[in-house]
């Protein structure tokens, strides 16, 4: 089995979309380990803020299959491909790492460059593996979240209840 890091993401009925991808995970991989959910403006566009945390699951399935899994999620969950790169989404899962593996698998960059860009990918992920060393840069997630400029984007916690359980909750 293979830890796999993954970023969430919704800013179109945050709490039904986000809520519905973990049931999805969980049901395709079991027990998942989740982050505190975090509200944060939206980045290259303007548009709803949106809601991020990082969910990390374990599994066997080789990464082009893993990617075409989550976007069949990301489809059920009324996901469209059309417009714009940057604009509002119902689901976003994205694969940030892939155990220690790096470089272009089945189609995937890995680690996503999006870990050491954005603050709502980072901060979740230093809260649920701070400790663990990004594939290619060999510091730890911890680290690289103490060193990222904290003023260049906003995220704040929010309450979030999943099958009846506080995962998170707002200063």
């Amino acid at each position: 089995m293979t830890t796999v890091y993954l970023s969430l993401g919704s800013n179109i009925e945050r709490q039904r979309n986000i809520a519905a991808a973990l049931d999805a995970l969980a049901d395709n991989f079991g027990e998942l380990i989740v982050s505190t959910v975090y509200e944060s403006e939206a980045v290259g566009f303007k548009g709803d803020n949106f809601y991020n945390l990082v969910v990390a699951i374990q599994t066997q399935l080789p990464v082009g299959e893993l990617s075409n899994c989550l976007k069949s999620i990301e489809d059920k969950n009324g996901r469209t491909r059309l417009g714009p790169k940057f604009s509002g989404r119902t689901l976003d899962i994205d694969i940030l790492t892939y155990g220690l593996f790096f470089g272009e698998i089945d189609g995937v960059e890995l680690p996503r460059d999006e870990i050491t860009k954005n603050a709502f990918v980072l901060c979740p992920m230093a809260e649920i593996a701070g400790l663990d060393l990004h594939p290619e840069l060999k510091q730890s997630y911890e680290e690289l979240w103490q060193a990222y400029d904290h003023a260049s984007q906003h995220l704040w916690p929010v309450d979030f209840t999943w099958r009846d359980e506080i995962i998170s909750r707002a200063n």
